[in-house]
């Protein structure tokens, strides 16, 4: 039962970390347009040799 004394606070430090790293792709606005990438893989402009 002592092995619980170190489990449940690094699950818990491992959650806040998870829902930091949540909240921090929602405010560098990573979610902004999902349509306009759905659409642009359906293009048929596509280029295969990306510009250097």
């Amino acid at each position: 039962m002592t092995i619980l004394t170190y489990l449940i606070p690094i699950s818990l430090i491992l959650g806040a970390i998870g829902l930091l790293g949540f909240i921090y792709t929602l405010r560098s606005q990573q979610y902004d347009d999902p349509e306009g990438d759905a659409q642009r893989i359906l293009n048929s402009d596509w280029d295969d040799r990306p510009k250097p």
